[in-house]
């Protein structure tokens, strides 16, 4: 009798399961972003809402939760029910990087979230005001080596991309670089294209229409690879610069203990968001390029950059201000 009440109990569950997955969603959804508006993920965000909205019959609407380098929009989503209706476009920073520059965190980056898909990468780009008369990355470290004050370069906040990005490079070349932190890329980019400071490493989205108008000028892609759409910008490589290896990530999380059903169904429209052919349109004109991982491969992905993460934080010294 005990033995039938737990198969019964089981099937119950896995019945209930399969109901509120064919009916989800019911109700709005809520995805977070951990950064302002205008940013690469804020932007990557609407791209993926807009198509679930239209593929799932209900609005997906993007939240802003920007600070502390994507912790506080991905404390929100690890706080929530695991319903699926408050998801998390989670990003390198605050998903692998945080965990080794935050002395605590809320929640446990380990077990908090439940990946469902990765979505997009973008190139990280080293930019430089006009202002400096740099024209290749090797002139740019003869200049910083040569100033009576370290130059300045923006992050978009301790612990993203750009900050670890900015600590390698000068790490690598022996240069001293003053870090300047701002909540979020938005405001960041507002002071170096007014010259407030001098140099930046940023998601390729957040500065390309810059670079195209000529307000600020790019000296390399920080990758492994040149930028599809900045095919003639070489890699710090190419550039003489070798070992500073860097980029970003960009995907969707639930809270952990969403259901198997809901996070299928999420991955399952996600990759039809991001094979078609207007949202591959919009990624390809900020800059991003499509990158579809299914739940498993994805969460291996995290596994794999949240060791190697720990491992460059260590050797740069690199602390959340």
């Amino acid at each position: 009798m005990k033995v039938s009440r737990v198969m019964l109990g089981a099937l119950f569950a896995l019945f209930a399961s399969s109901v509120f997955a064919q009916s989800y969603p019911s109700k709005p959804v809520r995805v977070i972003v951990g950064f302002p508006p205008g940013g690469a993920a804020d932007l990557l965000a609407r791209v993926v809402a807009d198509k679930l909205s239209a593929s799932l019959g209900q609005p997906f609407v993007v939240e802003n939760r920007p600070g502390a380098g994507g912790t506080i929009g991905a404390d929100a989503v690890a706080k929530a029910a695991p319903d699926g209706y408050t998801l998390l476009l989670g990003v390198t920073a605050s998903q692998t990087i945080a965990p080794a520059i935050y002395k605590a965190l809320p929640y446990d980056a380990a077990t908090a979230f439940r990946p469902v898909a990765l979505v997009a990468t973008i190139p990280v780009t080293l930019v430089v005001h006009p202002s400096v008369p740099a024209n290749t990355v090797r002139e740019l470290v003869a200049i910083a080596k040569a100033a009576p004050a370290p130059m300045q370069f923006a992050s978009s906040g301790s612990g993203a991309i750009p900050h670890l990005a900015g600590e390698l490079f000068q790490l690598s070349q022996g240069v001293k670089l003053q870090h300047v932190p701002y909540k979020g890329a938005p405001l960041a980019m507002s002071d170096l294209l007014s010259g407030r400071v001098q140099l930046m490493f940023d998601n390729l989205p957040t500065v390309l229409a810059h670079i195209r108008s000529g307000k600020l000028h790019a000296l390399a892609v920080a990758g492994t690879k040149r930028a599809r759409a900045l095919p003639d910008l070489p890699t710090l490589a190419e550039a003489g610069v070798p070992n500073v290896e860097v980029g970003s990530w960009f995907g969707v999380l639930a809270p952990g203990g969403t259901s198997e059903a809901i996070v299928t169904t999420l991955s399952r429209e996600i990759v039809k968001a991001v094979a078609a052919d207007d949202a591959k349109a919009r990624m390809d004109a900020m800059g991003a390029e499509p990158a579809y991982l299914p739940p498993e491969p994805f969460a291996a992905l995290i596994r794999t950059e949240t060791d190697k993460w720990a491992k460059l934080v260590k050797a740069t010294g690199a602390q959340a201000d």
